[in-house]
């Protein structure tokens, strides 16, 4: 029986997710496994995985093989680097000890280039977001501007009204005095 670590699709169209799963190679993509390893969502920024680094460890050195997307997936986790030294380990080219200082190194490197990554993703929406306000303070000082030009000039059409309105209430005033000082 060939076993292969691969993935099963999930979820629904165009918003897919993935099972990390340990099947026979005859078996269909969605279908029977054998045991279920992790999770991959391609969806988010960086991709998100949680694998069972045991088991995945534990399948690599019974021969399981892995399809190609879940060998980067393993080779991102560092699963596969640590079958790696656990197997100069057996053959004497070095001891436990150092081979898992070296997997813990490359552990720690490995996290500050995520971590880096997500501040810079962080930084640039900030920086978008940044820009957006700044637009929008923009337009909205437009808009202000031009609704103060025109509150101006309704205030000049009434005040010129009512100055024209207090001249003919005032000649009409003049000739209502003068109409009734004729009688």
């Amino acid at each position: 029986m060939a076993v292969r670590i691969r993935l099963a699709r999930k979820g629904r169209k165009k918003l897919a997710y993935y099972h990390i799963v340990v099947a026979d190679s005859r078996s269909p993509r969605d279908g029977r496994f054998i045991e279920k390893l992790g999770i991959y969502d391609p969806r988010t920024d960086p991709a998100t995985v949680e694998l069972d680094f045991d088991k995945a460890l534990d399948w690599l050195q019974k021969g399981a093989q892995p399809t190609e997307t879940c060998r980067s997936i393993l080779s991102h986790k560092g699963v596969l680097l640590k079958k790696h030294l656990l197997e100069g380990v057996k053959k004497g080219a070095f001891d436990e000890a150092e081979a898992e200082r070296r997997f813990n190194e490359w552990l720690k490197q490995k996290e500050a280039k995520i971590q880096e990554k997500i501040q810079k993703l962080e930084k640039a929406a900030d920086e978008e977001l940044r820009k957006r306000i700044e637009e929008e303070k923009k337009i909205n000082e437009k808009r202000a501007a031009e609704l103060a030009k025109k509150n101006a000039e309704k205030n000049a059409e009434m005040a010129a009204s009512a100055a024209e309105a207090e001249a003919s209430a005032e000649e009409s005033s003049a000739s209502d005095t003068e109409t009734s000082s004729e009688q």
